[in-house]
């Protein structure tokens, strides 16, 4: 027993406080199981590192901002046919972060272009990769403000260190000529240096009047699809899926984005 709590003892100075946690069920496991010493010593050791990674990926996941956490497996592909599976799954295997490649999900609201956006960002943490998630008017409002304040280099620092940068809405709000030119600053700062994920609801021919230049908008452009995966999403919006399945709307017509980035009309339910 004096062996045991020196043992115990040893574990938590060296700050390994889940295995002396662990220590008496892996000895009475290890009996009953009738394991070597070092298949005992690697089980309690595995419940140290399963803990250290557990509270990594929760501090990772914390600091990315995420306002919910989706997985891929949680997509309903069966109502977005439009979405491509097999896109999305290899795109889960993250080469495009290795490659510093763009992903840009665009479709009108409500199909699931946020909850892809969220679980390719939580795979990025899961391997490692550092995330952040910004909408996109806060973020512009933020690069605008830091720039009339002269800090932008400083404050870009937040949006250029993770190695996946979540833009969502992007196309909800017009912004004004600064905010374009500091967005452009950033997309400019992590070309070919970390991925963006960005989602939209406007088609690229759009982009002119919503960065209220369009100049600014095809320099964004160029850089955003020079190395990029785009996956367009027409379909009928989630929030609305049960409604309409309840024969509580009647058909209506809302925004979807062509493969070339142009806007057209589908009809969904509706009021």
């Amino acid at each position: 027993m004096i062996a045991l709590e020196q043992v115990r003892q040893y574990l938590e100075s060296l700050g390994l406080k889940q295995a002396a946690e662990a220590l008496d069920n892996t000895l009475d496991g290890a009996a009953s199981k009738q394991l070597t010493y070092p298949e005992m010593l690697a089980e309690l050791l595995g419940v140290e590192v399963d803990a250290r990674r557990e509270r990594y990926l929760t501090t990772r996941t914390k600091l990315a901002h995420l306002p919910f956490q989706r997985s891929i497996e949680q997509f309903d592909f069966d109502f977005q046919p439009s979405v491509d599976e097999r896109q999305v799954k290899e795109l889960a295997n993250l080469a495009f972060v290795a490659e510093a490649t763009n992903v840009l999900l665009l479709g009108p609201p409500g199909v699931g272009k946020t909850h892809l956006a969220i679980a390719l960002a939580l795979k990025a943490i899961e391997h490692g990769h550092g995330a952040y998630f910004v909408r996109a008017y806060d973020l512009m409002e933020d690069l605008r403000k830091a720039q009339a304040e002269q800090t932008l280099g400083r404050r870009m620092r937040i949006y250029l260190a993770p190695k996946v940068l979540v833009v969502d809405e992007f196309g909800i709000w017009p912004y004004d000529r600064d905010a374009a030119t500091a967005f452009f600053t950033l997309i400019s700062a992590r070309y070919e240096r970390g991925s963006i994920i960005l989602t939209s609801n406007k088609g690229f021919g759009e982009w002119g009047d919503l960065l209220g230049d369009t100049v600014i908008a095809s320099a964004v452009l160029d850089r955003l699809l020079h190395h990029s995966h785009i996956l367009n999403i027409r379909g009928e919006s989630y929030r609305l899926k049960e409604k309409r399945q309840a024969g509580l709307f009647t058909s209506h017509h809302v925004l979807s984005t062509t493969p070339d980035g142009q806007t057209t009309t589908d009809r969904i339910a509706g009021h």
